[in-house]
């Protein structure tokens, strides 16, 4: 029997965490897959990239795309006409795509229209706001693909109620989750080394030391932090935090430049803007934070099965099981509102979330076995 040929798309950082433990469980049947990995370039900092791969354990891309940044339809455009190239080349059996970044719907569409069958990890969330670029692309790659593989019961639920066939329909977990349960016991000596180096930068320029129990801030959606009024409301609610404690923000260079551009920031010895860190250093800092406050999808979910309380800076979420079961709250982007809503958060009980079902570093396992299926 010849080899199943896969081909695997990753386009952004959030996705090699939902690449790398599918691509290890397939390689444990090496004489039934055939797989390559695509990077799309979509995300193109070569040094963090290259940082997420090696903490990842994945293999270098077969190929990369380099399609880099643009509007959403010139950067869907660019990946669709590059990509349709390594599709006609390479005439993999099953395209895998994962989350719901721009490479996800162009990957999708290509495939589509040459006859390839597609398979979405992450399928069937609905955050039910077409205003987010996210919304419109897991949509439609839902319709496109052959197999949809749910972290959440919601997910079934939604893709049924849009008329999707039951027997495309498989839940199977959260594989971001797989990545986060393995590589957890690294993760903690991770942030205590960049810990360690960040105390004696502080210390020989002279600022305050890092607390114990810092909040954790990580934001990057373009309504919180490419508008100045949204981004003075969260960089205002950090300078109260930051006057009683630590307050860590990785800030994307973009971001950085707002900030300064508009003065934000200033009056609290405890706000700590820091460069981008690997996957290991932040996993390590969200589970040594009293909070975390974020606008991102992956940390609901990993903060969640944590069991550290998390803030989401949006007016809604698709992952609502991270709020029905975990450790999540929706807050509106004001000032005041965030302000109350972590002070309460950190001034309360321990939370008592409970893991959702099959978020138990199992799904990439569960995905390999359909696949095996179809093969039978």
């Amino acid at each position: 029997m010849c080899a199943l040929k896969i081909l695997h798309v990753a386009g952004a950082r959030p996705n090699f965490m939902k690449v790398a433990p599918i691509i290890a469980a397939m390689a444990r049947h090496g004489d039934v897959f055939e797989q390559q990995l695509v990077h799309t370039g979509q995300h193109y900092d070569e040094n963090m990239s290259r940082v997420f791969f090696d903490q990842l354990g994945l293999p270098r891309p077969d190929q990369n795309l380099e399609v880099g940044s643009g509007s959403h339809a010139q950067q869907t455009g660019r990946i669709m006409e590059a990509f349709e190239k390594v599709v006609l080349e390479d005439r993999p059996d099953w395209v895998s795509v994962v989350g719901d970044v721009n490479s996800t719907l162009a990957c999708s569409l290509v495939c589509a229209k040459l006859g390839i069958r597609v398979a979405h990890v992450e399928a069937g969330l609905r955050s039910f706001d077409r205003t987010m670029p996210e919304e419109i692309n897991r949509m439609v790659t839902d319709r496109l693909a052959d197999l949809l593989f749910t972290p959440s019961p919601d997910g079934d639920e939604n893709l049924l109620r849009e008329g999707v066939s039951p027997d495309r329909i498989h839940f199977v977990g959260n594989v971001m989750i797989d990545s986060l349960l393995r590589l957890l016991p690294q993760a903690g000596p991770a942030a205590e080394a960049f810990l360690e180096r960040l105390a004696r930068e502080r210390e020989a320029a002279g600022d305050f030391p890092v607390g114990d129990d810092p909040v954790l801030v990580t934001l990057h959606r373009p309504a919180n932090v490419d508008e100045s009024g949204p981004l003075a409301e969260i960089m205002g609610s950090l300078v109260e935090l930051g006057r009683d404690r630590t307050v860590i923000f990785p800030v994307h260079p973009r971001t950085r430049g707002r900030i300064a551009a508009g003065g934000y920031g200033k009056g609290a010895d405890g706000l700590v803007l820091i460069e981008p860190v690997g996957y290991l250093e932040f996993v390590g800092l969200m589970q040594k934070a009293a909070l975390v406050l974020t606008d991102s999808g992956g940390i609901q979910e990993e903060t969640t099965v944590l069991g550290v309380p998390c803030l989401t800076v949006r007016p809604n979420t698709e992952r609502p099981i991270t709020i029905t079961e975990g450790t999540n709250q929706l807050v509106q982007c004001r000032q005041q509102v965030i302000t109350d809503a972590a002070l309460a958060a950190l001034k309360g009980p321990p939370s008592k979330a409970a893991r959702p079902e099959k978020w138990d570093g199992h799904a990439a396992e569960r995905i390999v076995e359909v696949f095996l299926g179809l093969e039978k």
